[in-house]
């Protein structure tokens, strides 16, 4: 059965001018896409600053860069969420469908989804920083120790605040749902 045509509503002025305002966020996930091109260019930077000195690295510093290497990615992954699934469900539809590269979570994306799968990316990219706050750490004492004992707890209290966070929203999105 094919699917009926619908014409579109002619909308009075008022609706007209509030449902088009959603187009003033465009400029901002345009932004987005610069920023993603700044991530970009900082993660080539990181990449060949770890390539060029990797043989007067230890094992230590190695990890460090490649930490930042993967905290970038997760940023820039984080951005790509909130560009796609914030123009596809707050602006207008990207009509993917049957595109052999549309995400796969793009297709169930609603508010909710996309504020859960946010908060996850929050917590992965805190995740880093804290493993990375943990080695530089160890260091404490050492001549080149950069951070405190009371930056890491606090560091460790933000995360596990991030975590709760996230169980509240996942929670609440799981009451509001409708069961079918």
């Amino acid at each position: 059965m094919e699917k009926e045509k619908k014409e579109p509503v002619a909308l009075r002025p008022l609706p007209l001018l509030i449902f088009s305002s959603r187009w003033l966020q465009l400029p901002l996930y345009l932004g987005l896409i610069v920023a993603q091109c700044v991530y970009v260019f900082l993660f080539l930077k990181e990449l060949w600053h770890l390539v060029s000195h990797a043989t007067g690295f230890n094992e230590q510093q190695i990890m460090l860069v490649v930490l930042g290497l993967i905290d970038v990615v997760m940023i820039s992954n984080l951005l790509v969420m909130v560009i796609v699934g914030g123009y596809e469900t707050f602006v207008s539809r990207l009509n993917l469908e049957g595109h052999p590269d549309q995400p796969e979570w793009l297709s169930h994306v609603n508010a909710g989804v996309l504020k859960i799968k946010l908060s996850m990316a929050i917590i992965g990219i805190s995740s880093i920083h804290l493993l990375r706050t943990f080695i530089e750490a160890s260091r404490i004492g050492t001549p080149t120790a950069t951070i405190s004992s009371e930056a890491v707890m606090w560091q460790t209290i933000i995360h596990t605040i991030f975590i709760l966070s996230a169980m509240g929203i996942a929670y609440v999105d799981q009451l509001t749902q409708t069961k079918h």
